[in-house]
């Protein structure tokens, strides 16, 4: 069942066999790599080149990640990444809820909290705050 969290964005992504440790369940690091794709797609759905902004001295880092584990994916497992947004001062705060499609469970659970770096220091990036204004 989902929370009652207002995503803003989901994509939909499938267990590949080599993700999957000898207990046959995803191991914990991909669940990482699957929140980042997310990000990455939802940016890039709002317009976002993360090289042009890189050419310009604006890259977005993670700066904590709170991680909670709760059903395992297992291999050849489809899943729904749920993404949801906040702005918190300088600082850009990521859900992400991962859940098996084929029965809703919420399988993990992260708060990704992003900062803007411009030219190697935290500062505010327009280009960001213009394109995550159409979803906050």
């Amino acid at each position: 069942m989902k929370r009652s969290t207002q995503y803003i964005y989901e994509t939909r992504m499938e267990v590949r066999d080599y993700e999957c440790d000898i207990q046959g369940i995803v191991n914990n690091a991909h669940y990482l790599h699957y929140t980042e794709h997310t990000r990455h797609c939802f940016i890039r759905s709002l317009g976002i080149s993360f090289a042009k902004l890189h050419e310009k001295g604006i890259d977005p880092v993670v700066a904590r990640m709170k991680l909670e584990y709760k059903v395992p994916l297992t291999c050849d497992d489809e899943f729904i990444s749920r993404l949801a947004l906040k702005k918190e001062g300088v600082r850009y705060v990521f859900t992400h809820d991962l859940y098996r499609a084929s029965d809703e469970r919420l399988c993990f659970h992260a708060e990704v909290t992003l900062v803007i770096l411009i030219n190697g220091k935290i500062g505010e990036s327009k280009e960001y705050d213009d394109a995550f204004a159409k979803v906050l």
